[in-house]
């Protein structure tokens, strides 16, 4: 089913309905949306259910076309202003938060992606103004596992007639209950096989759900299998294919920055919302035979002056990221690897000090310590930063001796 035309001038420029990005009124509404979000929490981990309600009420605020360049109707958020939204949303209810990341990343690059037909990148960012139309790569295969470990697609384009037909199988689809694009990494049938994104619109036939995504953590992300079954593709729909290794594959530096701060947000965002709950918990627990809060222990104390300090660490890390716009390639994802890690070692302090309540699916806290470790699943993952900074830094030391 091929979408109806799409005229980029209908939605340029959009009429804001949210306050200016850096302005107290702005703040007040990223809380309240956090307050909003984490009431319904709990419901969603509970069932798995998708978050459609939170993404309309970002939709309702212009939040979900936040990085659509403002000369086609988004905002042109910088990375910085991303960050304080994502805070916020995760802090709240971070599968949530862990789509909007995607839509982030993808449409902050689009625009400038000239492989992309230009009233196609227009027509993907109006629909993300006008509709709320979310995207997301879907790159993950049974076989090959990440793609960032190397090897080929197995998920196959070939030619007929004026387009593509894709078989193939993807994983780890986050968002895809809503997504209305499917950036579909697969290879062509050619010889040699070009490699690169094929676009296509979820309510193409022959796009289905495959295995449902049962998670320890992030359970209404809604990263279900998705299956392509003979599902044609116009040649137009073919945005970015090259031969493997071509130059200008992969993310620039700038990308890396980005992809680095935003995921790593929204896992200090989980970890900010424990803090809080093991606060509020410790201030309030009197135990009869102490006759006074937990708060009020040396090693309560100590615990949250631990956790703050982290926190603080990751900030501050967050922040200078952000701000900077860029950071060197070999040196972003130690961004995500410091960030996640101390998000991880946060919550697991409240957890220890917490006790059986920590781990109670009553409270809270077992919630966000089932999520804080999802962060370890996310590309670039541990050993690939360390593997990477080792060799980067074993690199400079022999161009320094020479």
């Amino acid at each position: 089913m091929n979408a109806p035309d799409f005229d980029a001038a209908r939605v340029r420029p959009a009429a804001r309905r949210h306050p200016p990005l850096d302005s107290s009124a702005f703040d007040a509404l990223l809380a309240q949306l956090s307050a909003e979000f984490a009431a319904g929490a709990e419901s969603h981990d509970r069932s798995g259910e998708f978050p459609h309600a939170n993404l309309a009420r970002l939709h309702g605020y212009d939040l979900l076309s936040l990085t659509v360049p403002a000369s086609l109707g988004g905002a042109g958020a910088s990375l910085s202003q991303a960050l304080k939204v994502v805070r916020a949303v995760a802090r709240g209810e971070p599968s949530t938060a862990l789509v909007l990341v995607m839509q982030y990343l993808f449409h902050h690059r689009l625009q400038g992606n000239a492989r992309w037909p230009r009233d196609l990148r227009e027509r993907v960012a109006g629909e993300a103004v006008r509709d709320g139309a979310l995207i997301n790569s879907l790159r993950v295969e049974p076989e090959l596992g990440t793609p960032a470990r190397g090897g080929l697609p197995a998920t196959l384009a070939v030619r007929s007639g004026d387009g593509w037909v894709i078989n193939g199988r993807k994983l780890y689809s986050t968002g895809s209950p809503g997504l209305t694009w499917l950036a579909v990494w697969a290879r062509s049938d050619e010889t040699p096989p070009r490699v690169g994104v094929w676009l296509v619109r979820r309510d193409t036939p022959g796009v289905r759900v495959g295995e449902l995504w049962n998670h320890l953590g992030m359970r209404a992300t809604g990263s279900h299998e998705i299956v392509f079954e003979n599902v044609f593709v116009p040649a137009a729909h073919a945005v970015d294919i090259q031969l493997p290794g071509e130059a200008g594959a992969g993310l620039d530096a700038l990308g890396v920055a980005w992809m680095s701060v935003l995921l790593s947000a929204v896992y200090d965002g989980v970890a900010r919302a424990a803090r809080d709950w093991f606060a509020g918990w410790a201030a309030s627990r009197v135990p009869a035979n102490l006759g006074a809060p937990l708060a009020s222990l040396a090693s309560f104390q100590l615990t949250l002056g631990r956790i703050d300090a982290l926190l603080f660490s990751n900030r501050v890390l967050l922040d200078a990221t952000a701000h900077a716009e860029r950071v060197a390639l070999d040196e972003a994802p130690l961004v995500k690897y410091t960030v996640t890690n101390q998000a991880i070692e946060a919550v697991q302090l409240a957890v220890e000090a917490s006790g059986n309540p920590g781990l109670s699916r009553d409270n809270p806290l077992e919630r966000h310590y089932r999520d804080v470790l999802c962060a370890r699943i996310h590309t670039p993952q541990n050993d690939s930063v360390l593997q990477g900074a080792g060799r980067a830094g074993f690199a400079n030391r022999q161009a320094l001796n020479r």
